[in-house]
């Protein structure tokens, strides 16, 4: 048996919403980016599903097509030895001279296709378009894309006509090349439903083989669909000639998410919070079969993949890849997937490669791009510095590829799908059982301070195991201490959030500050780096001395001018001497929703209090919200990155205007925020050369103030 293959995709979907556009590939950068195809060939890619989309091409006239964008990456491509899967359309409606309900669609898009083939005849695997009935869904049943429509009827003819089309150009394509392969996708999902709605389930049940049943020649006189069909979305002639099975499918493209299996529900009442939709005959809730305890032995893509072998008996690709999650959560998603396709192939299933989707990532898929949010989900490589970065899932998914053991402590837990606290009936997080309290911990110093709650916290969201040390447990200024507890805890990382935290006090304090914040770091850094493991400590602006004029990167020399300062900028110096492989993170100012500790409490306390806030106008800062600190802390140590980073949310701001726009953000009248004349200027504000990954400020302040919840 052949291994198991690695392929790749890019996300470029190409969507109208309202009259805007959404164009992944421009969102995540890699229209502009070549050298993303170096970092494909890097992790071990066999084939990509690449796109060269319609309304790219031929956007004006379907005469008039430009390619010049498209050969030097195919032709990169082709030098690395990485395999081509083109895609022609991606949850697109083609260019603005046809659309899908358009009964030229099918033609017009046959001769794109075939000109296409003509201009790359060395391509040989070909996803002319997408996944149709998810397309039609979103546009014609949801009306969340173009032509925002609400109409079954409508959803079945645009479904028809893509399949139709895909009939068509495989004709036109294999006319130039006789050895091209259809690779058809489709998300492969199935719907569960109460008994009362059970009828519902079926229905939509029937309706997700369409595309591959369209395809196979399947839609004939007695299948569930087929009168429909022919009174509201086909001509005759037209589901006779795909019925001769021409477009049979080389390889079925199975697409499936942890969203993908539904749950239908008429007993709203158990849903707080959860809107309901309607069929006309019943209210129900639509939820994620995940999260309903009952179903779980029969979820996954295991059971998913072998009703499609039943079905079809055609090879399986698995063509989509992808959790819009935490670096941990994507690689147990994709290492559950790429286990079942193993498994699936032991009981005789014929799968041939598991995809890794959306490379480089994707932007707004949590709104299904219907709001310009910006919020970036990173894949197999974050965007968001330089040039992309491989994460912690290029790297499992390149070793698991090449057939090499993976072995990560994350792996120790299952998914957040598979453990207590997912479902709708038990919401929130639960302590792990028993069976998991073997597997191996973070070590957190600093357990009561702000930001090791903040771990200890976000390190149970994300289902990362944890253990959090007092100094009682854990002094970082003894050599003996840290022995001790890195002997009994047998981390496989530690983070040390301990340190000197009352910069008012440094200097009347200064030996103690010191030991915290220089010596400690430096004695923890040695024991880790001879047991082999991780360490993520923390540092401050104040290494800075505020004269620069600009933004600090972490490049710039340091040059404190505070005993505070100095302490941590040494404790870096010594940190950096007894292990080059620490990760050093240089931060600013906390606000967060969990300790009352800080600026913005205070802030807020006072102003409703009707107390005057006095603070300078000539004070520059970059305020950090400790949760997004945690997380993104938490990236970069999964995903083995080490060195200085500085970590803020992005914007610099004075104190005396952060406290106004605090005040404008709670809806409190600011007229009590006054600038302090007597403030020294400075400007200690960070920004980073290596990638920007905590959200603009203003956005955290709104969910800080308004949602502290979260």
């Amino acid at each position: 048996m052949t291994p198991l293959e690695l392929w790749g995709g890019v996300e470029c979907s190409l969507v109208g919403v309202g009259n805007d556009v959404r164009n992944q590939l421009v969102e995540t950068g890699h229209a502009r980016r070549l050298g993303d195809i170096d970092a494909m060939a890097g992790i071990g890619i066999k084939a990509v599903r690449y796109p060269i989309l319609w309304e790219m091409v031929a956007p004006e006239s379907p005469n008039e097509l430009d390619f010049s964008w498209h050969e030097e990456r195919l032709e990169r491509l082709r030098k690395h030895g990485i395999r081509v899967i083109a895609g022609l359309l991606h949850h697109g409606s083609g260019p603005h001279y046809t659309d899908l309900l358009d009964p030229d669609f099918p033609d017009l898009f046959a001769e794109y296709a075939t000109r296409v083939a003509r201009r790359f005849p060395w391509i040989d695997d070909w996803t002319p378009i997408n996944e149709p009935f998810t397309t039609a869904r979103f546009a014609y049943l949801y009306g969340q894309w173009q032509p925002h429509v609400r109409d079954i009827d409508a959803t079945l003819r645009a479904t028809f006509n893509q399949c139709f089309a895909i009939h068509r150009a495989m004709r036109g394509i294999r006319a130039v090349n006789p050895a091209a392969r259809l690779i058809a996708s489709e998300d492969i999902g199935k719907t569960f439903a109460t008994t009362e709605l059970q009828y519902q389930a079926d229905h939509e049940n029937d309706r997700r083989w369409l595309t591959f049943d369209l395809l196979a020649g399947k839609v004939v006189p007695g299948h569930p669909l087929y009168r429909w069909l022919r009174n509201k979305a086909a001509s005759e002639q037209h589901l006779a000639e795909l019925a001769t099975g021409e477009a049979k499918p080389d390889v079925i493209g199975f697409d499936h998410y942890l969203t993908s299996e539904r749950f239908l529900d008429h007993r709203l009442a158990r849903y707080p919070g959860v809107e309901p939709g309607s069929n006309g005959r019943h209210d129900y809730v639509d939820v994620e079969a995940v999260r309903v305890a009952r179903l779980l032995p029969e979820l996954g893509p295991l059971a998913r993949l072998r009703e499609t072998w039943d079905r079809y008996g055609i090879p399986i690709a698995i063509t989509e890849v992808h959790h819009s999650c935490s670096r941990e959560e994507q690689v147990r998603w994709f290492r559950e997937v790429w286990d079942a396709a193993e498994t699936a192939r032991q009981e005789g299933i014929d799968i041939r490669a598991v995809t890794l989707w959306a490379l480089f990532g994707l932007v707004d898929w949590r709104s299904v791009l219907t709001r310009r949010d910006n919020i970036y989900d990173s894949g197999a490589f974050d965007i968001r510095g330089p040039k992309p970065r491989p994460t912690l899932l290029a790297k499992a998914a390149a070793a698991i590829g090449r057939g090499d053991r993976f072995d990560h402590p994350l792996l120790d837990l299952p998914g957040w799908w598979r453990r207590p606290g997912r479902t709708h009936a038990r919401p929130g997080f639960e302590m792990m059982p028993s069976r998991y309290r073997s597997a191996r911990p973070i070590l957190i110093t600093g357990a009561t301070g702000t930001l090791g709650r903040a771990f200890a916290k976000i390190c149970a969201h994300r289902g990362l195991v944890h253990v959090c040390t007092s100094r009682a447990e854990l002094d970082i200024t003894s050599p003996e201490s840290i022995a001790l507890a890195l002997d009994r805890y047998r981390p496989w990382a530690v983070i040390n959030a301990a340190g000197f935290v009352r910069t008012w006090d440094a200097d009347a304090n200064e030996a103690e500050c010191w030991q915290a914040n220089a010596a400690g770091p430096a004695l923890l850094a040695g024991a880790c780096k001879q047991h082999g493991i991780p360490l993520v400590t923390f540092s401050t602006d104040r290494v800075f001395n505020g004269t620069l004029g600009r933004p600090y990167v972490e490049l710039d020399a340091t040059d404190p001018i505070c005993t505070y300062g100095r302490s941590k900028a040494d404790g870096e110096a010594r940190v950096r001497a007894a292990d080059t492989d620490v990760l050093i993170i240089r931060t600013s100012a906390f606000f967060g929703p969990w300790d009352r500790y800080n600026f913005l409490f205070d802030t807020v306390e006072k102003l409703k209090s009707g107390a005057d806030v006095v603070v300078s106008d000539r004070q520059i800062v970059s305020p950090t919200y400790v949760p997004d600190l945690v997380h993104a802390s938490l990236d970069l140590l999964l995903d083995g990155e080490t060195g200085v980073w500085h970590l803020t949310n992005q914007g610099a701001v004075s104190w005396y205007d952060l406290a106004r726009e605090v005040a404008a953000v709670a809806r409190l009248p600011a007229d009590k925020v006054r600038i302090d004349t007597d403030a020294a200027p400075a400007d200690t504000s960070l920004t980073s050369s290596r990638g920007l990954l905590l959200r603009p400020l203003d956005r955290a302040l709104q969910e800080c103030v308004l949602d502290p919840a979260s």
